[in-house]
Order: C-alpha cells, then structure tokens, then sequence
C-alpha cells in the first residue's frame, strides 16, 4: 500500500500502475461485462476504500464482485487470509501477486491494492486505483442502480481536478510524506504542507457542505478514506500530532457527515485499520503493538451540517443494506447496524 521511494530522505510514491482500463466500448481491450472482473481490495487500505465506496455507492454489487484480503500483508503480496483456507473463492488463489503474475510473469512493482482481475484468466487488469474509480462511474454507467449519484459532474470537471489534485498531493499522500520521512527536515516540510492543505479545506468547507457544494462527488470519497483514518492512526503513528480532526469542527462535522451516508461509514473497518498500519509498519512501530485508542463513539455525534443545504444523493437515493457478505463486524466499527448500515447520527 505505501510503495515508494525515497529522494533526499523525502517519501515520494511509487506512481507507476498498470494503465489499462476497462471501457464500455471495449476500444481498451478490456470491455464492460457484468460479471466477468473481480474487484480486489482491502478494508485497511485508504486507496482500496475509495473503490469500495464507488463501488457501493453506484450499486455494481450484482455486476462486479469483490475479493478483500485481510490487513496485514508480507513485503510480496496481499493475501486472503480472510477466506476459508486463505484462498479467494472465486480467483482460486492464495496471494493476490498470482494474478500479477499470471499476466506479467516475475512482475517487479508493488502488489498494490485495489485490484481488478479478470476472471476467466485470472490475470490482473489494472491497478490503477484513480482509474478505476472514475471508471467505475463514467463507463460502468449502464450498470448503475436507479438513483445512483453523479459521482462526475461534467459541470463541475475542472473545479474537481484542481480540488482532487490538491487533496491527493497534499493530503492523501502527505501523511505518508509524514510518516516516512527520513530526516527531521522532510519531516518539517511534510508536516508543513500537510496542516496547511487542512487549513484550506476548514475555511472551504466552512461554506459548503461538500467539496464541489451541495451533493457528493469522487471528490468526497477520495477525502474521506483519508479524514477517516486520521485520529486512530495517523496522528500519532504517522506524527500528523499538530491535532486531531475532532479538533478542526468544519472538517470533523463534515467526515461526520459522510460516515453517516449510506456507502461511506458502512465500509469502514477500524480493527483493520489498526491492524494494518500497527503491524505492517515495523519500521515505524518495531513492537507491534496496536493502540487501544482513540475513542471511536465520537463519530456518533450530531453534526449540523445540513444547515448548509444540499443533499448528498441531489435528486438520486441512497444505497440500500449491505449485502450481509460484505457487512463490516460490528466488534470492528461500533456504529454499524443489523442492516451493515452505520446509524447516523442525530443532526
């Protein structure tokens, strides 16, 4: 998940992905087929998340299945160590690197998370993770559920380039520029422009609901996975210490808010988080050892920002109950329901 390198004891990711896409009109080589790709991802992973939430969001359950590896992971490969036996039940593998290699043999990049892997070959497609979830609502269209949001505004394109461009540069990746800085000087640098993106989105959402105004968009999902994630380990195994979320209230309300709506705080799995950055992490955190804290009952707390206006589906509806395969255990997010839906807070 944190592949990359370092240049001048600075971490810089590792931004080369499988570039394939699945299209609808099949011009890519790999064409839109209900049923034929399987998603691969896994709860721990803020970049995986993001395809989990589109995936659900838009509806693509029946047409598009989804394999998840457990947490923690060895420097080769995700595995499903989740699955009876440790063995997807649909790709029939142990290690998600098979599928990389049964199309590039001895593949030498990262085993990255999310996935799509072509069933009947078992070959991985893309790992491209911006990729797929644009594409999961640009060209998956004719599969959405009825009431599905626009998740890609055509209207609002370039403001959600810019926004996107800034939240990931700054924000999805600079805690990770945080947390595996070399020196104390790309620490301080990192950290810098870290709080200073978080200052940015405080003041902008002090007057919009959501990132591009009144429903949400990729742009929230991709805001989300990390905001969610930051108070039980970022900030502290990370040192993203300047303060918590909880103390930035626009910010604070608005992850309140998403983790309220059907399809974001349903596909969150705390323990997992934990898990994976505590014990994954060993040059950061040698023992092991997983913090028992923070208090996870905070994200139960009314927010208002409905007071904004808006609506987060605009005219479209919101997703049903999860398919109880796919149900977060309540043991690992306290606010999910018999349904798998999160019981929203009061506003």
């Amino acid at each position: 998940m944190a592949s990359g390198t370092y240049v001048e004891d600075s971490y810089q990711r590792d931004t080369f992905y499988i570039p394939d896409r699945i299209t609808a009109d099949g011009s890519s080589g790999w064409p839109v087929e209900a049923g034929r790709y399987r998603l691969v991802a896994a709860r721990a992973c803020p970049w995986a998340n993001r395809a989990i939430i589109v995936r659900r969001l838009l509806g693509l359950e029946n047409v598009l299945s989804m394999g998840l590896c457990g947490p923690e992971h060895d420097a080769d490969s995700w595995t499903f160590d989740l699955d009876p036996g440790g063995v997807d039940p649909v790709l029939g593998i142990p290690r998600l690197k098979d599928a990389y290699d049964k199309r590039f043999p001895g593949y030498p990049k990262g085993i990255t998370v999310p996935a799509v892997v072509d069933i009947p070959s078992g070959a991985v497609v893309t790992n491209d993770f911006p990729s797929i979830t644009q594409d999961l609502s640009t060209q998956w269209r004719e599969y959405h559920r009825e009431g599905a949001p626009n998740l890609w505004p055509e209207g609002l394109a370039d403001e959600m380039a810019a926004i996107n461009k800034r939240v990931y540069t700054e924000v999805n990746n600079g805690v990770y520029r945080c947390g595996f800085a070399g020196t104390q000087e790309a620490y301080d640098a990192a950290y810098e422009r870290l709080f200073t993106a978080l200052d940015w989105l405080e003041d902008l959402l002090g007057t919009r609901r959501f990132l591009l105004g009144e429903s949400i968009t990729e742009a929230d999902v991709r805001l989300f996975t990390t905001l969610v994630r930051f108070d039980p380990v970022y900030h502290g195994h990370f040192k993203c210490n300047r303060g918590r979320l909880v103390e930035l209230p626009n910010l604070w309300g608005y992850a309140r808010d998403l983790f309220g709506t059907p399809g974001f705080g349903d596909t969150v799995d705390f323990a997992q988080i934990k898990a994976h950055y505590y014990r994954v992490h060993r040059d950061i955190n040698p023992t092991g050892v997983i913090p028992a804290g923070p208090d996870l009952s905070s994200w139960a707390r009314p927010h208002d920002r409905a007071s904004l206006g808006g609506m987060p589906f605009g005219r479209g509806t919101p997703p049903g109950p999860v398919p109880e395969a796919e149900r977060v255990p309540p043991a690992s997010n306290p606010h999910v329901g018999a349904d798998g839906l999160v019981v929203s807070p009061a506003t």
